[in-house]
Order: structure tokens, then C-alpha cells, then sequence
């Protein structure tokens, strides 16, 4: 079954995008079913990040759940009938395994949980409202967080507290995600879009080719041999001092003015 060519906002899509300037707005849109991610979820997410990655008019995404979730996660329906939310090459809901190559910022209202939760720890950056809650309880239904959770957890925090939350199953708040790390701004419930947007206006002003680059190295440096890192890390850096943007933003510094970025 082939994914969408381009995400759909028709009438009963469950995924609705839209373009603010350079900050696209993504919405996984089946509130009656806490945002929880099937197939159809799934295909319609892998390809409005393969619209962000391709545009060269977008340089960041917003990523949020209708309603009052961000998102339960899989669809518990849909899996029991033999249904998979995984893209090939893209993972659980499109973008567990390979997210977009620009950044994503999750704007969490509620509950993100399970799959939800997965998806979160696959965004750059995380705003909040002050009631969402986070957690991974595949453990009590016989299970593991095999979307990223088990793999992405203990990357971002100390081993003990991401088997705690791993295997304990226990949610936890808004506010102990942000003294963990893994939020990074909470807000009134109810603004983490507008804040989440507001984020994402502040990532915008970056040349497109440094958001990417500074995004890869983050993303790939765990893995180098530490002996290697400065020369893998410059086989991503050096392209962009041979760009016109370098170029561009030293003449607009000069100039006391706004850069026109090309990514190019």
C-alpha cells in the first residue's frame, strides 16, 4: 500500500498541514481517537516530512495533536486487525526511524503516550502545556517501546531515570520532563502551539543549510569514534563556508540587516 504523494488537508484527512512563512504546522487530527496513530496517520506524516524536507521554502516544523492529546500512540484497533502504522524507511508514524532532516518541534497538549511519547523523543525540541504528561507503559501490557522509546530515552537522560520511566511505566508531568531535560519550555495548558510557534519563528531565522547541518552532527556525533569526530564533523561543515548563505550573512551583518537566505 503506497503512502501519499503530498499530505492531504481534505475533509477527513487524518493529518491536516499547514504553512505559516518558513514554519510549517503539522496536526495529527483524529481527536475522537486521542490522536492515535494508524496506517493512514502514519503514511500522511511521512509525507508532509518529506514536503518539509523537499521545500525549500520551509526551514522548520511544528508537529501537535487535535484536541486536548498530543497522542495515545498506536492504534490498538487498527494493530488488532493486522495493521502496521510503520513507513518503510521512516519508521512508526513516519518518522521514528528517520525524522526530517530540518528540526520538528513537538507542541504537547495532554496526554503523550506509549507511541505518543516516541514520537516527542523523536522531535528537536519540546514545548508543553503544564498539565501534559509523558510515559511509556508498554511494560504492563507485555511489551517494549520499540518506536524509539527504549533507544531514544536513555540518550537524552541518566541511565536510572530512563529504566525507571522504561520499565516502571509511570507517566510523568510537564514540569519533571523540564527538569529532566526533555522539555524545553512549558507554558499555560492551551499555548503550547502558540509557544511552540513562537520557537519555531526564532529557529527560522537560521540559514536553512546551517539548521540542517547543526541538526545532523547532533544527531550522528554519538556514534563517531571520538578520535573521528572533528573530521566527520567537518565533512558536514565544510560545504557551508563554500556557500552563497555564508556569503549572504557575513554582507547582511555588515549591513545591519536581515539576511535573505537561499539555501544554497
Amino acid at each position: 500500500m503506497g503512502r501519499p504523494v503530498a499530505p492531504g488537508n481534505d475533509e477527513g484527512a487524518p493529518v491536516s498541514v499547514r504553512r505559516d512563512g518558513p514554519v510549517m504546522i503539522v496536526t495529527i487530527d483524529r481527536p475522537e481517537r486521542r490522536n492515535a496513530i494508524n496506517l493512514s496517520v502514519a503514511q500522511h506524516l511521512a509525507a508532509a516530512f518529506d514536503e518539509l524536507d523537499d521545500s525549500p521554502d520551509l526551514r522548520v516544523a511544528v508537529l501537535r495533536g487535535a484536541g486536548d492529546t498530543f497522542s495515545a500512540g498506536a492504534d490498538l484497533r487498527a494493530a488488532a486487525r493486522g495493521e502496521r502504522s510503520y513507513v518503510p524507511g521512516r519508521g512508526f508514524a513516519g518518522l521514528a526511524e528517520r525524522p526530517p532532516a530540518k528540526p520538528l518541534i513537538a507542541a504537547v497538549e495532554g496526554w503523550a503516550l506509549g507511541g505518543g511519547f516516541e514520537i516527542v523523543l523523536a522531535c528537536d525540541l519540546v514545548v508543553a502545556g503544564a498539565g501534559a504528561r509523558f510515559g511509556l507503559p508498554e511494560v504492563r501490557r507485555g511489551l517494549v517501546a520499540g518506536g524509539g522509546g527504549a533507544l531514544r530515552l536513555p540518550q537524552r537522560l541518566p541511565r536510572a531515570i530512563a529504566m525507571e520511566i522504561l520499565l516502571g511505566g509511570e507517566p510523568i508531568g510537564a514540569h519533571r520532563a523540564a527538569d529532566l531535560g526533555l522539555v524545553n519550555r512549558v507554558v499555560p495548558d492551551g499555548q503550547a502551539l502558540a509557544a511552540a510557534r513562537e520557537l519555531a519563528g526564532v529557529v527560522a531565522l537560521g540559514a536553512p543549510l546551517a539548521l540542517r547541518a547543526a541538526k545532523r552532527v547532533v544527531t550522528e556525533s554519538p556514534s563517531w569514534p571520538p578520535e573521528q569526530a572533528f573530521a566527520k564533523q567537518s565533512e558536514i561543515l565544510e560545504p557551508l563556508f563554500r556557500s552563497a548563505d555564508v556569503q549572504e550573512g557575513i554582507a547582511a551583518f555588515r549591513e545591519k540587516r536581515q539576511p535573505d537566505w537561499r539555501g544554497a
